[in-house]
């Protein structure tokens, strides 16, 4: 070996060094603030339930990750699933899936409304549909829960109108859950749709029509196809939030109609349990990356075949 060789590998070994000292700080701020909080859950999830809503160190059990499907019965000590986790997760799903249908079915039309505007015109859909993000959520659920309570604008208005002679009971049940997370989480799937819808070329629509295809035909097999990484996008933006969701059930649901995020939450609260908080957090965490290779799958399959 060449005195030259040496000389160019001492300078690439260097390199590498002070790279890698030069990203410790971002390193280690990612370990503090990322790994360490998540190796602190994993172990606590294994950990035996304190006394008084702590854990004990260093005893170890699985009895959290146990009691997140199961349950014994308190008299005969049976074995069985454990419903009340069950159905929670179950609402969480569902009501997670359902925002994500309703919002598609709302923010396709207005993505595809907005993509063909004018370009002046964009800009102030656009900043239309970014206003809820300048306000808290906090406010913002507030402001859903004037118009779905009893004596709120909707009630109001039906009632003055002639069209009921009682409120209707929106508050504190799935569908106000539903319709305040939908809201909550429009625009972030009309942001992704319309970045998608923008970009397509809407020749290729003109084409196909020319060729006799109908409106709906030309929707379903030239346009939704072609803007489907958008729509993938927007579908996870919408249901990964809404799975975890804290502060909209809690405000809309009453309390009465928990969710995943809910339930995380009264185990480290009133049901002094953190095992089981922690376990029940990384199962949400569990079914979040699942949703995300899912999504990763699907992009990668429709850049394959879409270009």
């Amino acid at each position: 070996m060449s005195r030259a060789t040496e000389h160019i590998q001492a300078a690439a070994r260097r390199d590498i060094r002070n790279r890698w000292w030069l990203s410790a700080p971002a390193l280690l701020i990612v370990f503090v603030a990322a790994v360490g909080p998540l190796a602190v859950v994993i172990l606590y999830s294994i950990m035996v339930k304190g006394d008084y809503g702590d854990v004990k160190y260093w005893q170890f059990s699985g009895d959290a990750w146990f009691n997140v499907l199961f349950e014994r019965d308190m008299f005969d000590d049976t074995l069985g699933l454990n419903s009340a986790h069950l159905s929670i997760l179950w609402r969480s799903v569902k009501l997670s899936m359902i925002t994500t249908l309703v919002t598609l079915v709302i923010g396709f039309p207005t993505a595809y409304f907005i993509a063909t505007r004018a370009p002046r015109q964009r800009d102030i859909w656009l900043l239309l549909i970014t206003i809820p993000f300048w306000t808290n959520l906090l406010i913002r659920t507030f402001a859903i829960q004037e118009v779905f309570r009893n004596e709120g604008v909707m009630n109001t208005i039906l009632m003055k109108t002639g069209l009921i002679s009682a409120p209707i009971q929106i508050m504190f049940t799935d569908a106000a859950i539903l319709l305040g997370m939908a809201y909550v989480y429009l625009p972030l799937m009309v942001l992704p749709l319309y970045a998608s819808i923008e970009k397509f070329d809407f020749r290729l629509a003109e084409a196909a029509s020319d060729l006799y295809a109908r409106p709906r035909r030309v929707l379903m097999r030239v346009i939704v196809p072609l803007v489907a990484p958008g729509l993938i996008a927007g579908s996870i933006l919408v249901f990964i939030p809404s799975l975890g969701a804290y502060v909209t059930p809690r405000l809309l649901g009453g309390g009465k109609n928990l969710m995943l995020g809910n339930l995380i939450e009264l185990q480290f609260g009133q049901g002094r349990n953190w095992p089981l908080g922690s376990a029940l957090s990384l199962s949400l965490m569990a079914i979040t990356m699942l949703s995300l290779l899912v999504y990763v799958r699907l992009t990668s399959k429709s850049g394959v075949q879409h270009g």
